[in-house]
């Protein structure tokens, strides 16, 4: 069992729900990121998703595109990235999972990716352009290391691929919550628990509900249903205050803002 099913097994027992940050890498810099995810998993936050800033994200709003672009614009590096993880899984229990394009991994390579993320303590990888139909080498490599391959399932995914994609899946099925990009939402769709009810019922595996959660009303909602809920937007824009041309905020100051809002999500799970 990989560290996400070790997870998600002991939150079921005690009747828990994860809650999951999203963190761009490098957005301002390395060691505001590291920072973070070392307070993030103090405050209690159960996992990471750990954005690799690439220049054309598949779907990311532009809060999430605008990080990117500022940590590359920054300089920062795959490798690099894999370092500031390995000096910080060391110290955190919370897995960290990568939120990276199927781009960068083919570039690397499928082996060379695999090992550098497993050598780094990274426990999986949520690829949202790769299709399942072409995922199959991958998903056995990834099988092979007991490294989570996550994938997506959206609300116009038919219901035959959508079993097809739990298949080819481990650690959990990140269930998008709306046909669109990312962003803060102020209402979750009304089918959305539905759906959910209906996939629980395909699959074994735990469905993390992620785009468009911003606030404590919609955990609650999506909680008895859901078995983690994924906040990147929200998280993003006050990040982005840490950054001289976005805001006047201290790097300790936005760590403190952005904590406090994890509490927050973190008290209606």
């Amino acid at each position: 069992m990989s560290s996400i099913d070790d997870l998600f097994a002991r939150l079921k027992s005690e009747g828990k729900k994860a809650f999951m940050p999203f963190v761009t890498a490098g957005d301002p810099d390395l060691q505001f990121t590291q920072d973070l995810l070392k307070s993030l998993d103090q405050s209690g936050c159960h996992l990471a998703e750990l954005g690799i800033p690439y220049s054309d994200p598949i779907a990311d709003g532009p809060v999430i595109q605008a990080s990117y672009t500022r940590a590359l614009n920054g300089g920062v590096k795959l490798d690099a990235i894999f370092d500031m993880v390995k000096t910080t899984t060391s110290e955190i229990t919370m897995p960290i999972v990568t939120m990276v394009s199927y781009a960068i991994i083919y570039r690397q390579g499928l082996d060379e990716y695999l090992a550098q993320a497993k050598a780094a303590g990274v426990a999986g990888a949520i690829v949202p352009d790769m299709p399942v139909d072409e995922s199959a080498e991958f998903a056995q490599k990834c099988r092979e290391a007991d490294f989570s391959l996550i994938q997506l399932i959206t609300p116009t995914t038919t219901q035959q691929r959508a079993i097809e994609i739990a298949k080819q899946t481990t650690g959990f099925i990140y269930y998008v919550s709306i046909a669109g990009i990312t962003g803060e939402r102020t209402e979750l769709p009304t089918d959305l628990l539905e759906n959910l009810k209906w996939l629980k019922q395909q699959t074994d595996l735990p469905i993390c509900v992620g785009f468009g959660i911003s606030k404590p009303e919609h955990i609650e909602l999506l909680s008895p249903v859901a078995d983690g809920m994924i906040v990147g937007s929200a998280i993003i824009r006050k990040i982005a205050q840490a950054h001289p041309e976005e805001g006047s905020k201290s790097k300790a100051d936005v760590i403190a803002e952005v904590n406090s809002f994890a509490k927050q999500m973190l008290s209606a799970t």
